[in-house]
């Protein structure tokens, strides 16, 4: 997955302006305590954090 379908997923499921926040301030566990933001800056691939997002988040189907 590249970054900006990532990034377009996360807009579509929060909304442009919640995405931002959310990925910067909330901590995820399958992340090992970290958030999107850093997860994304120490090297995670886009996949294995979209897919952590979906363990925490009730995301629908069609963006799954």
């Amino acid at each position: 997955m590249r970054l900006t379908e990532f990034w377009r997923r996360m807009n579509a499921h929060f909304g442009e302006t919640y995405a931002e926040s959310w990925a910067r301030d909330y901590v995820l566990a399958p992340l090992g305590g970290r958030t999107v933001v850093q997860a994304l800056a120490d090297g995670e691939s886009a996949k294995t954090v979209w897919r952590a997002v979906c363990q925490v988040e009730e995301v629908s189907s069609k963006l799954r």
